[in-house]
């Protein structure tokens, strides 16, 4: 989701470190889902990509209904 919101608004990877002061290397990993990011840091770039209160909210809305159909499978 991240990566999406940072390439919609015209942000390189290392803009937005210079942003967030969040190590380039990070934000990789949290975009190509091999690191979950810690909520300061999800935050800090949230802010820094001026995400609206519906954006972040209609992609935790897709997380949970992703969550809910994996529990129904097992």
């Amino acid at each position: 989701m991240l990566k999406e919101y940072r390439k919609r608004k015209n942000i390189s990877q290392e803009e937005l470190e210079r942003l967030t002061n969040i190590d380039r290397k990070t934000i990789f990993r949290i975009e190509n889902d091999l690191n979950m990011p810690l909520l300061d840091t999800f935050a800090k770039m949230v802010v820094a990509l001026d995400l609206t209160d519906e954006e972040i909210a209609l992609e935790v809305k897709k997380i949970i209904q992703k969550n809910k159909n994996i529990l129904k499978k097992l």
